[in-house]
C-alpha cells in the first residue's frame, strides 16, 4: 500500500486500546493516516497514542462508550475537530460477555453484549456516515466475527450481536453505495487478544489447544493479521468492495 494514497487521510478506531484495535491504530499510522484512538479505558487508549507517536505517526485519544448515543456522537465530533475530517472508521469495540445457555442467560448481561457489540456499531455508523456524506466519500469497516456467520454454544448474545453486525453492514452498503461510501466487515477467528485471555481461552493450555484445533492452520490469529485486513479494506486497493464480510479465520469456516 503506497503511503501517498493515505496522505491527509484520517482514521477512527474504536476499541483502540488493545488487541486488534491497537494493532489497527498502528497499521493506519504506518501507511500515513492520522488516527483517532477511541476506547472506554483511558489508560489503554493513551498508551496506544504513545505507541503511534513513538513510531512516527499522528494520533489523538477520545474516551467513549460506544453504546451511549451522546458519546458516539461526541467521538466523531472530536475526530473532526482534531483532524478536520473522517475518511476511515474501524468499528472494532466489543465485549465477549458472559457464557451461558439461551434459557439461563441473565437478561442484563445479554442486553449489555447487544448494547456494545451491535447497538454500539450502529451508533458509531450513524455519526460516521453523516460526516462522510458531507465529505462525499469514506470507508467503514465493522468488526464482526466468524460467530457472525456460525453459531457457538454458550455465547448466544455474542453470536446474535455479530450476526446483526453483518446484516447492518450489508444494509448500509446498499444505502450508501452511490454516495462514495463503502461499508464492509471483517470476521476474525479466534485472535490472541486480551479479550480472549479474559474469556479463559488462552490461559488454560488444554482449552487453548482445543480452540487452536478448530482452525485448520492449528493456531490462533495475531492482532496484526486482523488489523492489516481492516486497513486494506479502507484503502484504494479495495475500491470495488462493499457489503462484504471478509473472513480472517485460519480456515475455521472452511470445515
Amino acid at each position: 500500500m503506497h503511503e501517498r494514497s493515505w496522505k491527509d487521510k484520517v482514521a477512527l478506531v474504536t476499541g483502540g486500546g488493545s488487541g486488534i484495535g491497537r494493532a489497527s491504530c498502528l497499521a493506519f499510522a504506518r501507511v500515513g493516516a492520522a488516527v483517532m484512538v477511541s476506547d472506554i479505558e483511558t489508560v489503554h487508549g493513551l498508551e496506544t497514542v504513545r505507541l503511534v507517536e513513538q513510531a512516527g505517526g499522528r494520533a489523538l485519544f477520545v474516551r467513549a462508550d460506544v453504546s451511549v448515543a451522546s458519546e458516539a456522537q461526541a467521538m466523531v465530533a472530536a475526530t473532526v475537530a482534531g483532524f478536520g475530517r473522517l475518511d476511515c472508521a474501524f468499528n472494532n469495540a466489543g465485549i465477549a460477555g458472559a457464557r451461558g445457555t439461551v434459557a439461563d442467560y441473565e437478561d442484563a448481561a445479554w442486553e449489555r453484549v447487544i448494547a456494545v457489540n451491535l447497538v454500539g456499531v450502529r451508533l458509531c455508523m450513524k455519526h460516521e456516515l453523516k460526516q462522510m456524506l458531507i465529505q462525499g466519500s469514506g470507508a467503514i469497516v465493522n468488526n464482526a466475527s466468524i460467530l457472525g456467520t456460525v453459531g457457538f454454544a454458550g455465547a448466544s448474545a455474542y453470536v446474535a450481536a455479530k450476526h446483526g453486525v453483518l446484516g447492518l453492514t450489508k444494509a448500509a452498503a446498499l444505502e450508501y453505495g452511490t454516495s462514495g461510501i463503502r461499508v464492509n466487515a471483517v470476521c476474525p477467528g479466534f485472535i490472541e487478544t486480551p479479550m480472549l485471555e479474559d474469556a479463559g481461552f488462552t490461559t488454560d493450555p488444554a482449552v487453548r489447544a482445543s480452540i487452536e484445533a478448530l482452525h485448520p492452520m492449528n493456531r490462533l490469529g495475531r492482532p496484526e493479521e486482523g488489523a492489516d485486513v481492516a486497513v486494506w479494506l479502507c484503502g484504494p486497493e479495495a475500491s470495488f468492495i462493499t457489503g462484504h464480510p471478509l473472513l480472517i479465520d485460519g480456515g475455521y469456516i472452511a470445515r
